[in-house]
């Protein structure tokens, strides 16, 4: 049977360990005499309420060391708000740090509120310091003369820290700028004025002060490269011959309708026509009986009838058939 004291025994151990951790957790003795060593004063009450308040002693700790060896005065409160804000107190110290270093003014509170706002305020400094070449996408623009032309841009920009709080960002200056070289080409009277000089896109572009309201300061914008593309003026002019073409066509057969139309009603009136001639001649047998009936026609003339029908009938056969002997005759004795 085991002994119970061992248990006993172990457990104390464990329960010392246990209280050790938890007082050097609450307790960081060592972070304090690391702050203390490095001419920091904080006292071990207050990393104590730093655990209470869920602030994290070493960030706050390391920063007020790394300030304080850069020669920048930084208050613990300050730090914890920020902390406590949503905000990156290593990022925040070392911008501030770097900006010092670069004679850039920077105060802790403008620094704080770039952080807060959701920009990289270290970034920011180091573009201040190092500027940044933004290459534009290709702008498509056409000249005076309606020759197409394709032109690339680079933007050298820097940070502006005072307007980082509000500020439009890099799509906005390449918006912008895109907006600068459609409008310097195409005030351009001719395409080869825009070949031959450049640089009048980037001095246009700068005067319009392109970087009013947003965040970065433009430097300079150099044209990297131009491309000629189609003829915009001509292809203008083709399809606007396409167009009236086609009209031409559509009022045409609208016209060649109209006239068909217009020679199927006469078709329709010329039978309408023969079809009453037709049937008034079918009135003229009863109104000769008729006239037998009543002794008004005789024998005699009604044969002087016929044999005038048969005569028209004879000439209008003539006159139907051009290959007729009694025709051919005719045209021999004219002849």
């Amino acid at each position: 049977m085991e002994n119970p004291q061992v248990w006993i025994i172990i457990a104390i151990g464990f329960g010392s360990l246990f209280a050790l951790w938890l007082i050097f957790y609450f307790i960081p003795v060592g972070l304090w005499f690391k702050a203390l060593v490095s001419g920091v004063r904080i006292s071990l009450l207050q990393l104590v309420f730093m655990r209470w308040r869920k602030v994290p002693p070493p960030i706050i700790v390391n920063s007020l060391i790394a300030s304080t060896k850069a020669g920048l005065k930084l208050s613990r409160d300050s730090l914890e708000a920020h902390y406590l804000a949503g905000g990156r107190v290593k990022t925040v110290v070392n911008a501030l740090i770097s900006a010092d270093k670069a004679n850039i003014t920077l105060s802790f509170q403008v620094a704080t509120a770039i952080d807060l706002a959701g920009r990289d305020v270290l970034e920011a400094v180091q573009m201040s310091v190092n500027p940044k070449v933004i290459d534009t996408p290709p702008v498509t623009a056409v000249a005076k003369d309606g020759i197409q032309l394709v032109a690339k841009a680079r933007v050298t920009v820097r940070a502006n820290i005072k307007q980082l709080v509000g500020g439009a960002g890099e799509e906005t200056v390449l918006a912008r700028v895109g907006e600068g070289v459609v409008s310097s080409i195409g005030s351009a009277d001719s395409h080869k004025l825009v070949l031959e000089n450049p640089d009048s896109i980037s001095r246009v572009v700068l005067e319009k002060g392109l970087d009013s309201g947003t965040a970065f300061e433009i430097l300079s914008i150099d044209i990297a490269d131009i491309d000629i593309g189609k003829n915009i003026g001509a292809v203008l002019q083709m399809d606007q011959a396409n167009a009236d073409k086609n009209i031409a066509q559509a009022r045409a057969e609208e016209r060649r309708a109209m006239a068909v139309a217009r020679e199927q009603e006469m078709i329709a009136k010329a039978q309408e026509a023969r079809a009453n001639v037709i049937q008034a001649e079918a009135e003229v047998p009863k109104a000769i009986a008729e006239a037998f009936r009543e002794g008004n026609l005789g024998i005699m003339d009604y044969y002087k009838y016929k044999n005038i029908m048969a005569d028209t009938q004879m000439r209008e056969s003539i006159a139907d058939n051009p290959d007729s002997p009694a025709k051919k005759g005719g045209e021999d004795d004219k002849g």
